[in-house]
């Protein structure tokens, strides 16, 4: 392989299979190029060795411990304020309006979906949120002027070392602005002023479907606490972006999908909407070390149709769950984030489960444990090698019912999510350093899982009667995301070959923040191709039904041929030696019904190979 940059050309050709890229390492523009050489300079190396697991977080200042156990205690607080904000979520801030101990209740609401008996489950919490749309007597949410001016308030108001920016990250596809307000302590809100500050970066996401309001509603609340409230003290840690809305035209509509009839949160690995795109800008160029998906999920409608109950739990919670994820980012999700989480919530009073749905056929009577498809936003940025948060509180289908109480359970599991990444600032960056080269190192070794699929079991799965309002124990046929079961394995190749003509997926790639090279002197490569020996079409499904605003997609069967063929000058290659390489698998192996190809971002098999040995290529420099 070759790399040339200005007239030079710098050879690799010895470059070994085991070779890896440093790209934690390299400034942010730099290692499009630099990280390729960078792996020149590792050929000596070894496969990564594993890290110990740190049980303690570190204190401000020091380094991670170098050796301990798998369990871990109870963390220090990290002061009187922070250890405060998650014990009560923001009971006494300056700016929540003060209101007498009567007002303290659920704002009037339409007549109750259920029985007086379910809803002596869910108290109003003890503490008032203040909102536009949580205001007294409202019947409409905050709406998207609204909410961008509450922004703007906070981005302009804030004093002392904090400091805050509002971007505008896109337009929907009715032209409302998709906004960030991005939150530091560092010199600067810019990408290089947070990388230079060491703090890692937290993004929070709402309102991906606009008929779950409270997440939007709770992220107000989030930013407000931030900028100059009791969550402020984290930014010496962390700096942080809150998204409110990231669908604001399914908002203002009462949707759950974008206003071309889309499921947004289905479109991360393809990126066919504008609203997509900004999310996946925003976290290519900002890196969050961990981002939290705020969600709202179906009380009454199928499950009381299928099963005879109400749902019951204030909050269901799920880290990413598909195929080739990094065991360090499962671990840490899970001990360092949701474990602290079901905490949190458990001492306010809220109930909470692992998140859970069921499909919208009448006869399918099975739950699953949320998709294993890399196509939510949950799934693709585990893939990107982040701690990757799903949180759902009882909402759809309920209107305004308990929306104080709902959004007191988002709020208490994002501000605890926020305390875990401040507490675990230097453990979350060992992790992903690590993760970036043991990806990378895996390149032309091994196994590739290319379709996984959960594993079905039996649970007693805990529902409320729709009389009585006790709780009701149904055995379910439960489909575990823990434990995926192997559908489809490949060889893990050194890269993927893709000709000119796929450059719309070649763009959706660098948009995710995969390194592409382009080819500039004509070569040859030794690959795997691909022989379709079957072909249908149907329509893109996930454990809910069939995919909202997906189309049909191409289900190919395929062998696999090898031999030397041509890398022509303006063709692509993909290297599987970078942090990302998974995202690549994810998305170019053909006959998965979420592939570039089977969505026709890629026309034809012919288009795509598996290069199986390092390539000895010229690349044109960016």
């Amino acid at each position: 392989m070759q790399i040339r940059s200005r007239g030079f050309a710098l050879p690799i050709t010895a470059m070994p299979q085991h070779a890896v890229f440093l790209s934690a390492f390299l400034p942010r523009n730099a290692w499009r190029l630099s990280a390729v050489a960078a792996a020149a300079l590792l050929t000596a190396c070894g496969s990564t060795p594993l890290p110990p697991w740190p049980a303690m977080p570190p204190k401000a200042g020091q380094q991670p411990p170098a050796a301990a156990t798998a369990t871990r205690p109870v963390p220090p607080p990290l002061g009187t304020q922070r250890a405060g904000v998650v014990a009560t979520p923001i009971p006494s801030s300056p700016l929540v309006t003060g209101m007498p101990e009567a007002a303290v209740q659920a704002p009037a609401a339409d007549a109750l979906p259920y029985s007086e008996a379910v809803a002596a489950r869910f108290p109003a919490p003890a503490v008032r949120y203040d909102t536009p749309g949580l205001a007294d007597g409202r019947r409409a949410f905050t709406t998207n002027a609204e909410a961008s001016q509450w922004l703007r308030g906070l981005a302009t108001s804030v004093k002392g070392s904090t400091r805050a920016e509002l971007l505008d990250i896109g337009r929907s596809q009715r032209g409302v602005p998709l906004q960030a307000l991005v939150l530091s302590r560092a010199g600067g809100t810019d990408i290089a002023s947070l990388d230079a500050s060491g703090r890692p970066t937290v993004l929070l996401i709402g309102q991906q479907h606009g008929d779950e309001p409270a997440g939007g509603e709770a992220l107000l609340v989030i930013a407000r606490e931030l900028s100059q409230g009791l969550l402020e003290p984290l930014l010496d840690r962390i700096n942080v972006i809150v998204v409110p809305r990231a669908n604001p035209d399914g908002a203002e509509a009462g949707t759950r999908v974008t206003a071309n009839g889309i499921d947004m949160n289905r479109d991360h690995l393809l990126l066919n909407t504008p609203e997509a795109q900004a999310l996946a800008k925003l976290t290519r160029d900002y890196r969050p070390v961990a981002v939290v998906d705020s969600h709202e999920y179906t009380v009454i409608g199928r499950f009381l149709q299928k099963f005879g109950g109400i749902q019951r739990y204030d909050a269901l919670l799920q880290h990413a769950t598909t195929a080739n994820m990094p065991e360090f980012i499962n671990k840490a999700a899970l001990e360092w984030f949701r474990q602290p989480m079901v905490s949190a919530l458990t001492a306010q009073g809220l109930t909470n489960e692992w998140y859970y749905t069921t499909s919208t056929n009448p006869d399918d009577l099975r739950i699953s444990m949320g998709g294993v498809q890399p196509d939510t936003g949950r799934n693709v940025n585990g893939l990107k090698n982040t701690v990757s948060m799903l949180v759902e509180t009882r909402g759809v289908g309920i209107g305004r019912t308990d929306i104080q109480r709902r959004v007191n359970a988002q709020v208490t599991a994002v501000t605890s999510a926020l305390r875990s990444a401040a507490e675990r600032a230097a453990n979350l960056e060992e992790v992903r350093s690590f993760v970036a080269r043991d990806t990378s190192a895996q390149a032309c070794r091994g196994q590739v899982v290319v379709e996984a699929a959960q594993t079905p079991t039996q649970r007693d799965l805990l529902m409320l009667d729709p009389q009585t309002g006790a709780d009701r124990a149904t055995r379910v046929d439960w489909n575990s995301s823990l434990e995926l079961r192997t559908v489809k394995t490949r060889a893990r190749p050194c890269g993927y070959w893709l000709a000119g003509t796929a450059a719309p997926a070649v763009d959706r790639l660098r948009l995710l923040g995969l390194q592409v090279m382009r080819v500039a002197e004509q070569g040859s490569v030794l690959a795997d191709t691909y022989q379709e020996t079957n072909r249908d079409t149907a329509a893109r499904q996930d454990v809910r039904g069939t995919v909202a605003g997906a189309g049909d997609v191409v289900r190919v069967q395929t062998t696999l041929s090898r031999s030397a063929i041509d890398a022509p000058a303006g063709s692509f290659y993909v290297p599987l030696n970078q942090p990302l390489a998974n995202l690549a698998v994810a998305a170019l192996e053909p006959d998965t019904q979420n592939s570039y190809f089977a969505n026709h971002l890629i026309g034809s098999l012919s288009e795509t190979a598996r290069v199986m040995a390092p390539p000895s290529l010229v690349f044109e420099g960016d």
